[in-house]
C-alpha cells in the first residue's frame, strides 16, 4: 500500500497515474484542437461540430482532473527533487510546474466562457450541462478565442520545456529525475548506478 503515496524520494502511483493520464489528455486535447482549428469554415458541418462538442467535454475532463490532482498533492507532499540539481534549475522546475497547472485550469475556464459568450451550452458526456457565467456577446467571444488561442500556445512552450527538461536529466545529467515518474521503475537505480530518489 505505501507505493501508492509519495515518499521523500519518489513518486507513488497514484501521482505517477494522474501524471500521465494528464499527460495524455493534455496532448490530444491540443492535437484535437490544431486539427479542429485547421478544418475549413463550410458552414454547418457536422463533423468540425462533433469535434468540437468531444474538445469541450475532454476538456472539462482535464479539468476535473487538475482538481483532483490537486487534491491528492494537498495530501502527498512532493518528493524532494534529486540531489546535486542547481539553485536555478530547482526555481525553474517549480515555477514551470505552477503555470502548467495555472493553465490546467485557465484553459477549460477560458473555453467554458468563450461557449456561453456564443451562446452554446457546455455538456459533459450527456451528464451535466454547465451554466453559462456571461451573456452571449460577439465581442467577448473573439476575446476569448484569443486568450484561449493564447494560452493553448503557452501549454504548448511549456510542455515542451518540461518534456524537454525531464529527457535532458535523463540523457544529458544521467540522474534518476525521469526515471522517479516512470510506471514500474521507482525502484530501480538511476544511471551510474546511483540508486534513484
Amino acid at each position: 500500500m505505501t507505493d501508492f503515496v509519495n515518499t521523500a524520494n519518489r513518486y507513488g502511483r497514484v501521482a505517477i497515474l494522474l501524471h500521465w493520464a494528464m499527460a495524455a489528455l493534455l496532448v490530444g486535447l491540443i492535437l484535437l484542437g490544431l486539427y479542429m482549428v485547421a478544418l475549413p469554415e463550410t458552414g454547418y458541418d457536422m463533423k468540425k461540430i462533433s469535434l468540437i462538442l468531444l474538445h469541450k467535454e475532454l476538456g472539462i475532463l482535464a479539468w476535473l482532473l487538475a482538481l483532483v490532482r490537486v487534491a491528492w498533492r494537498s495530501v502527498n507532499p512532493l518528493p524532494a527533487l534529486e540531489p546535486g540539481i542547481p539553485f536555478w534549475q530547482r526555481c525553474t522546475a517549480r515555477f514551470v510546474h505552477l503555470l502548467l497547472y495555472a493553465l490546467m485550469f485557465c484553459l477549460p475556464l477560458s473555453g467554458w466562457l468563450m461557449s456561453s459568450t456564443a451562446g452554446i451550452p457546455v455538456s459533459f458526456f450527456v451528464l451535466v450541462t454547465l451554466p453559462d457565467y456571461l451573456p452571449r456577446d460577439e465581442r467577448w467571444f473573439h476575446a476569448l478565442v484569443s486568450v484561449h488561442g493564447l494560452l493553448a500556445d503557452a501549454l504548448m512552450l511549456l510542455l515542451a520545456l518540461h518534456a524537454g527538461a525531464a529527457l535532458a536529466h535523463h540523457f544529458l545529467f544521467r540522474d534518476a529525475t525521469l526515471m522517479r515518474m516512470l510506471p514500474g521503475r521507482n525502484g530501480l537505480h538511476g544511471y551510474g548506478g546511483r540508486e534513484g530518489p
